[in-house]
């Protein structure tokens, strides 16, 4: 009934398009709902330089004019991955030393680099016709983040993936230019502002839709929705209580000292019922009840209200550093289809990093 990271890119349609919001729907409500989450630029950081990659493109494939479609063999995640790229005009006559503003958009919680194009609909954004769009899968509820995994080495590395892989290896091979914009809705939110805050400089902007900007704010809230999946959420970041350290080292929140010069769009339904929701019900997850009673009455997405009591958190925080935070907070849930308008909100700050 879900979809796992790595399903192909579909060519468009009447009937395809149906499809895909019908699909979009069901699948935010399984995954999304329930994640754990969710002028030239500078440099990649030394650890991701091109030089010391090791991920590598094994097959292209050609969706339709502008899509393509790459498969990754990633060393830091010991598998395949699947990486779409929406490509700028002129991309296709590139000459070597040929590169372009690119804008990256991160999956959500089910790690589905296709959502993108089927239910955000960034190739009829005419404003990114000259931009290179990357698009990157990643396991499933991977957080974009290198799992702490108890203490012990190992995986998920899904940060270093997308540094030490993705990044070099579109600057190298694809035309990716360093002047860098990255968006995520949920999970993949989480992913943009965390990398952003860590590595100062490594985006010109970020935008985060619906994501947990403050998730050691409802700690239960997220190792519920892990456990409901049937994940180990402790190995995610450990015990909330007893590797207190490591939560906060990953939290937007406390790491905000590094968007003091990041301009940063945060988004998110309030939880209550908007204009945009899904038709079926929020799924609900067993250990969230405490939130459930806590949060106001007319609050029907218990997942989106963390996520927009975080917002106004870090927006916050954000403001009392003196950073450039746009933030918008509106009646909605979590299996709303309010991230396709959020794009369109975030797309003037993130498009103006991208201008030369």
């Amino acid at each position: 009934m879900t979809r796992q990271a790595g399903t192909s890119l579909k060519k468009s349609g009447p009937a395809a398009e149906k499809a895909d919001v019908t699909y979009s729907s069901t699948r935010r409500a399984l995954l999304t709902g329930t994640a754990l989450l969710a002028a030239g630029g500078p440099s990649v950081p030394a650890a991701a330089s091109p030089a010391r990659t090791t991920g590598r493109a094994i097959r292209e494939r050609q969706v339709d004019d502008r899509l393509i479609e790459l498969t990754v063999d990633s060393a830091a995640l010991g598998r395949t991955v699947p990486v779409a790229l929406l490509t700028p005009r002129g991309w296709d006559r590139r000459k070597p030393g040929d590169r372009w503003p690119t804008l990256y958009l991160l999956a959500g919680g089910d790690g589905d680099h296709t959502t993108w194009a089927t239910m955000f609909k960034v190739q009829e954004l005419a404003e990114l016709h000259d931009v290179l769009v990357v698009m990157p899968a990643m396991p499933l509820f991977g957080f974009w983040t290198d799992w702490w995994n108890h203490g012990r080495a190992g995986g998920p590395l899904v940060r270093t993936y997308f540094l030490r892989e993705v990044i070099p290896l579109v600057e190298r091979d694809y035309g990716a230019g360093p002047c860098r914009a990255a968006a995520g809705e949920s999970q993949g939110g989480f992913g943009a502002l965390g990398m952003a805050a860590r590595i100062p400089g490594l985006f010109g902007a970020v935008a985060a839709f619906s994501a947990p900007f403050h998730p050691v704010r409802h700690p239960e809230m997220w190792l519920s929705g892990a456990a409901y999946v049937g994940l180990d959420g402790y190995a995610i970041w450990g015990d909330p209580w007893k590797q207190w350290d490591v939560w906060l080292d990953w939290d937007p929140y406390y790491r905000a000292e590094g968007l003091r010069n990041t301009p940063v769009y945060l988004s998110s339904g309030d939880g209550t019922p908007g204009p945009l929701d899904a038709d079926e019900p929020e799924v609900h997850i067993p250990g969230t009840e405490k939130w459930i009673a806590l949060f106001p009455d007319d609050v029907v997405s218990v997942t989106e209200a963390a996520c927009g009591f975080e917002a106004r958190a870090l927006d916050r925080r954000l403001k009392g550093l003196g950073a450039p935070v746009t933030t918008h907070v509106f009646p909605g849930t979590h299996t709303g289809t309010y991230g396709y308008r959020e794009l369109r909100h975030a797309l003037p700050i993130l498009l103006d990093a991208l201008r030369p």
